[in-house]
């Protein structure tokens, strides 16, 4: 007769902040892990898959255009509008026995090349962003071998769902990049904005896209940086 599986931990996200003093932006989610071995847990060496599950949600007319260029029009959403991985990250749990609580940092970016931060800067201030947190790992316990130690796999169905407020990413953006942002551009294309830049005796990179816009706005030609402007 086989034994019966030991149970493994359950997780549950208690909350997830903005932290303001990190080198880089970072949430951090507070986890609660409970434990129904009895067993004393020397570590666990946890994994997590951060997904963004975008059906749990409504989007209003705003958030649909701001999600075009991600999912398509509306009429498509029922293909595309699909689950997507927004980030994956690491921790080691301390000791214990029974329940603990952990924080877990989850690291973000501006950058609007990442699904994930295009996603979220198409949402609205007052909605949310539906999380799944998918665990993985290895448990370290009493065992008893020689070396006094076993191991066990946390299970492969351990998650965790959490509604994160648009509001703290937002804020968590302000703390790193008050009132401004950025967006990656290839070589020849800053090349060419540098030199309009230089041409036209342009003090900042904002007068310069904002000179360019300008002239897109007034029926500018397109591809030519020095036609747009005039």
């Amino acid at each position: 007769m086989s034994e019966p599986a030991v149970p493994g931990p359950g997780f549950t996200v208690r909350d997830i902040v903005a932290e303001p003093y990190s080198a880089a932006p970072r949430l951090t989610a507070r986890l609660r892990i409970e434990d129904g071995s009895g067993e004393r847990i020397h570590a666990i060496v946890l994994r997590c898959q951060v997904r963004v599950e975008p059906r749990r949600r409504p989007y209003d007319q705003t958030e649909q255009d701001g999600l075009r260029g991600l999912f398509g029009g509306t009429e498509r959403w029922s293909d595309t509008l699909r689950p997507f991985l927004w980030m994956q990250c690491d921790t080691t749990v301390q000791g214990f026995t029974g329940t603990t609580e952990v924080d877990l940092a989850l690291p973000c970016t501006y950058d609007f090349d990442v699904v994930g931060s295009r996603y979220l800067h198409a949402l609205g201030e007052d909605g949310t962003v539906p999380l799944t947190l998918l665990f993985s790992g290895t448990v370290f316990t009493q065992g008893t071998t020689r070396t006094g130690l076993g191991v066990r796999q946390v299970p492969w169905d351990r998650e965790a769902r959490y509604e994160l407020p648009v509001a703290v990413w937002r804020q968590l953006m302000a703390f790193h990049y008050p009132h401004s942002g950025w967006i990656r551009l290839d070589h020849d294309v800053l090349a060419r904005f540098a030199g309009f830049r230089e041409r036209h005796g342009l003090i900042s990179w904002d007068e310069t896209v904002g000179v360019l816009l300008a002239g897109a706005d007034a029926g500018g030609a397109a591809g030519d940086p020095d036609e747009v402007a005039r």
